[in-house]
């Protein structure tokens, strides 16, 4: 038999069975696969039809062990499980697969694995008192209530809870036994349920989870091949993808298994820019990812490299181009140019500029500048900081380069109201802090960011009237224009892909658009305004991205349990969030599918005794690598006092900085900001006191500045949140003093009575 005939796939949740096996039988799974590929037939592999099933079969992996496939149509197989072989042949009709009715997909249950589960989860017996005791008055037993009880079975499978498992769902009576259920019932299954469970309305969860995997097209529950192709149905789709699975482990999974709302976006063919959102861990940046692959795999053959992948710093660039790798090799990497955004602007400058020598400064050293001006200049009129944000979000933000265009200039959520004669007193301060930094021979980032989106922009406008002199002249190129426009000028790319969107700069935005032609599929950003870290609000639409029409918005986590994304949702209440293009933005129908304790609480009396605490905690984890372990801290003295702590303990730790962690071996310390991107399995966020987080200085604009210090609490709000979702598995949180006021909802939810 030819062998590019037979077709063999691995179904979802296959995989994480089969990393359970013993070693040996994993490696026997990867030598059935190439023998099935090459002749299923074969009489070592004893390939035969269930008795009573029409699609499942099983074949022989070693001599203990069976695979169970689905045949699709002649030739084409899925692997749906792999069992010892005295668990294939008896009570066949606990199998349990089909292709569901709403999503299209093919989904496989064992009835019996499941049923199995809920008995010994049932089979809770009460604690045997430690002396005897006078008998009680006889109490009836008040009934469990069955906890989906309120919904019919055609409510349910119509929000595509998977037929086969009603019976189950209805003896459902704890969240245990739910979560259990989970375990092996088809993925859609189980977010429907939890979301009913979490207390959302059936036509809620139609919305927020069904409707988004709903098949486009009317579903033939006969046409499993049709079935197969449908995101809906996760599946592997190459021999190398096959491999992964089989051997990536559950770090792998993202490369194989994309969710059908995520294969969606990341197949869509868009009409101009195209925005996707989520909370933490919905996988925003693996569809960034999977959507640069699908993009160069509809290139034509060439060495250029007209795809662009960008994001906020270089420490996250660094992991794009190491995942990018992981996912598609050197082949992928050859057609796709990996730079964070301010790296590609400075390029773009000096190659204007050759002979700019400047040194550029991050905001950090931009502020002591402004300090050292006003200090110089006897100026107490102006707050450093204000001054700082005017200057790089609204003057350098609106490429405004005259007086009476700043005098023009939109302030619109910029805080405090200013006159026209303090305008004019910021301008002339402006003025006298570019020239100092000329002096210094200085520059700021923002400065490069505009300077680069200004020349780009220039850029463009010579390609449009070479293309509007081609037009005219019929299609024929003037020879004598391209000359004088230095070259043949091209955009630089055709598709640029942004991680982490919500936090570039007005300037990166416009050279961003510069760069590319307003084309089909021409700009895809992924990002969550909730994790903002910056200060750079923008309108997309006023700087030539209009993605009205085309936003959509993750809302599973993979990463953090639910009892951590509930805790952490609660530091952002009370609180607005653009959507980058001027309307409101949330995480309505956001969840997770995981399950683990509640954030673990540790006041103390002072910094000292608190780094002591952290110190005795991390000393009694003896059951995970060291370099699972995240310390979030405020500021980077807290850092290094943590630092401090844990080496006088014994405790190996490295700090992480600009450029991500300074090394493999220990505890990852940093501040807030440096978390970004990073996940852990045990985090610790320490510091969290009233006056650290949020900081003196910004409870100080209360009074003096009441638009600018709710900004400034949103942001360290965010802060705060990005740093609780960093976890996986748990969450410590540590404070000094007054805990922040940021956690007053986490602290009264356990007070007594909540």
């Amino acid at each position: 038999m030819n062998a590019t005939h037979v077709t063999l796939r691995l179904l979802d949740k296959a995989d994480k069975e089969i990393l359970k096996l013993p070693r040996t039988i994993k490696g026997a799974i990867y030598d059935f696969q190439h023998k099935f590929k090459a002749n299923p037939h074969s009489s070592g592999l004893r390939l035969k039809q269930l008795t009573g099933h029409t699609r499942l079969w099983s074949a022989r992996v070693s001599d203990d062990y069976r695979a169970l496939l689905l045949r699709l149509a002649d030739e084409d197989w899925l692997i749906v499980s792999v069992k010892h072989r005295k668990d294939v042949y008896e009570n066949l009709d606990r199998f349990a697969y089909g292709v569901n009715q709403i999503t299209g997909g093919i989904e496989y249950v064992d009835l019996q694995v499941v049923e199995e589960t809920m008995v010994r989860r049932l089979a809770t017996p009460a604690p045997l008192p430690a002396r005897p005791a006078p008998a009680p008055a006889p109490v009836e037993p008040a009934a469990p209530v069955a906890l989906f009880g309120a919904f019919s079975d055609g409510q349910l499978t119509d929000l595509g809870v998977a037929e086969p498992l009603l019976p189950v769902v209805r003896t459902l009576t704890t969240e245990d036994q739910l979560l259990g259920l989970l375990e092996f019932a088809p993925q859609l299954t189980g977010e429907v349920l939890l979301s009913l469970f979490d207390g959302k309305t059936y036509d809620e969860v139609l919305e927020q989870v069904t409707a988004p995997v709903t098949a486009p097209e009317p579903v033939d529950v006969e046409d499993f091949q049709a079935a197969a192709a449908r995101p809906a149905t996760m599946v592997t789709t190459t021999d190398e993808a096959l491999r992964e699975a089989l051997e990536g482990g559950s770090f792998g999974r993202w490369k194989v298994f994309l969710h059908p709302t995520q294969a969606k976006l990341v197949e869509r063919d868009y009409s101009g820019p195209a925005r996707v959102g989520g909370g933490p861990g919905t996988g925003k940046t693996i569809v960034a990812l999977h959507r640069v692959r699908h993009l160069v795999g509809q290139l034509p053959p060439g060495r250029t490299k007209p795809v662009l992948l960008t994001t906020f710093n270089k420490n996250l660039a660094a992991d794009l181009r190491a995942r990018l790798l992981e996912l598609g090799g050197e082949e992928l990497l050859a057609r796709v140019e990996i730079s964070h955004v301010d790296q590609l602007a400075l390029r773009v400058l000096r190659e204007a500029e050759p002979g700019n020598s400047k040194q550029t400064i991050d905001d950090s050293q931009a502020l002591r500048e402004w300090r050292a001006m006003l200090d110089e200049l006897g100026e107490t009129g102006w707050d450093s900081e204000f001054l700082h944000d005017e200057w790089t979000q609204v003057i350098l933000g609106q490429a405004v380069v005259s007086r009476t265009d700043y005098f023009r200039a939109r302030r619109a959520g910029r805080g405090r109201t200013v006159s026209r004669p303090e305008r004019a007193e910021i301008w002339q301060l402006a003025e006298k802090f570019t020239q100092r930094l000329d002096r210094l021979k200085r520059q700021t980032w923002g400065q490069v960011a505009e300077r680069a989106a200004r020349l780009e922009r220039e850029r463009e406008q010579r390609i449009l009237a070479v293309d509007r002199q081609r037009e005219e002249a019929g299609g024929l190129d003037n020879i004598h224009l391209q000359d004088g426009s230095a070259g043949w000028l091209r955009y630089r790319y055709r598709h640029i892909v942004v991680d982490e969107a919500q936090d570039l700069q007005p300037g990166h935005w416009k050279m961003l658009r510069s760069m590319v032609a307003r084309d089909r599929n021409d700009i895809f950003l992924v990002g969550d305004t909730h994790q903002r870290i910056y200060g750079n609000q923008v309108t997309l639409g006023s700087l030539g991205i209009n993605i009205r029409g085309r936003s959509a918005k993750l809302s599973l986590s993979y990463r953090t349990t639910r009892q951590i994304l509930g805790s952490a949702l609660g530091v952002l209440s009370g609180e607005s969030f653009d959507d980058l293009d001027g309307s409101e933005e949330n995480l309505a129908g956001y969840r997770s599918v995981l399950s683990g304790g509640l954030p673990v609480l540790h006041p103390s009396v002072d910094w000292e005794q608190e780094r002591e605490a952290i110190a005795t905690l991390i000393g009694a984890w003896d059951d995970i690598p060291l370099e699972q372990i995240g310390i979030c801290v405020p500021t980077n003295a807290m850092a290094q006092e943590v630092a401090y702590t844990l080496a006088h303990s014994g405790i190996r730790a490295t700090e992480i900085g600009p450029d991500g962690p300074r090394g493999d071996d220990g505890v990852h310390i940093g501040t807030m900001y440096r978390f970004k991107g990073l996940e852990y399995q045990r985090m610790i966020i320490a510091g969290v006191s009233q006056g650290v987080v949020p900081r003196d200085a910004v409870l100080r604009l209360r009074s003096a500045d009441a638009l600018r210090h709710r900004r400034e609490l949103r942001r360290a709000r965010s802060l705060l949140f990005v740093a609780a979702t960093r976890a996986r598995d748990s969450l410590d949180i540590f404070w000094h003093g007054s805990p922040s006021q940021f956690l007053a909802p986490l602290i009264d939810s356990r007070s007594p009575g909540a």
